[in-house]
């Protein structure tokens, strides 16, 4: 791990993997240092705003494979599996399409780190067989709710925005909303459950 420093009273830190980012995240979370303004994880990067020295100390004492375990939150979100791209991750992964929603939704997902757009969670622990790269050619077009998948990660879109996810299908939760306290439902840490619905 590595640090940068940011502006007056911020530092980046570099983390060699996402496993050890979430490990810092939850210790500083954990241990809640003096000073500590606001804490940014990336997916392999800590941004950490006030309280930088005793957050430095912090981590140069703590043991990165044993982070400290918090209660997470859990969020289940119903799930229609109509998505565009449903028909093409199957035929990559070399399943049926019922195959690949059994799949998604026998997973349970971490949210990561958010980023993208606000409410837009990136979320860990998807079944290898789902893991897809990018579409070659975004869209210009999302619809919000749209569940998709690249790479490692699974995740919705909290509006309409351009994308290049392979898009499974859709729900109708609110992922962000700026009136409400706390405006995304995702936060770091929390965990995931996806239900099909007809």
């Amino acid at each position: 791990m590595r640090w940068r420093p940011c502006g007056e009273d911020a530092a980046l830190l570099d983390c060699g993997s996402l496993d050890e980012m979430r490990a810092a995240h939850a210790t500083v979370l954990a241990a809640r240092p003096d000073g500590v303004v606001d804490l940014v994880p990336g997916a392999r990067s800590l941004l950490v705003v006030g309280g930088v020295a005793a957050v430095q100390a912090l981590l140069a004492d703590a043991d990165p494979a044993h982070p400290p375990a918090g209660e997470p939150r859990e969020v289940t979100l119903d799930v229609r599996y109509d998505g565009e791209d449903l028909g093409r991750v199957a035929e990559d992964a070399g399943l049926s399409t019922d195959a690949v929603v059994e799949l998604h939704t026998g997973a349970v997902y971490t949210v990561a780190f958010t980023g993208f757009a606000p409410g837009f969670g990136y979320l860990t622990g998807l079944p290898e067989p789902l893991r897809q790269p990018r579409l070659e050619s975004p869209r210009t077009r999302v619809p919000a709710g749209s569940v998709g998948l690249a790479g490692e990660f699974t995740g919705v879109y909290p509006r309409e925005s351009p994308g290049g996810w392979r898009l499974l299908g859709h729900t109708s939760a609110t992922l962000f909303d700026p009136h409400a306290d706390p405006p995304a439902l995702f936060a770091p840490g929390d965990r995931v459950r996806f239900r099909s619905v007809r």
